[in-house]
């Protein structure tokens, strides 16, 4: 599995993950940088969508920031 680059961007990504899902919270967005697993897993937990579901719109989102 690649690792994705969050730091840098994370809170524009965090931001717009918070848009799109409103019962997220900080949280749930908690990220620290070697700990991505712990991140995608509380997201998983609380968006209800599969951990490569998860990656790939982190992707996207990334994609569109750029």
């Amino acid at each position: 599995m690649d690792e994705l680059n969050l730091k840098g961007s994370w809170n524009e990504l965090k931001g717009k993950l918070k848009q799109k899902y409103a019962d997220l919270t900080d949280d749930d967005l908690l990220y620290e940088e070697g700990r991505e697993d712990e991140l995608y897993g509380r997201l998983q937990n609380r968006i209800g969508k599969s951990r490569e579901a998860i990656r790939e719109e982190v992707r996207s989102l990334q994609r569109d920031n750029f």
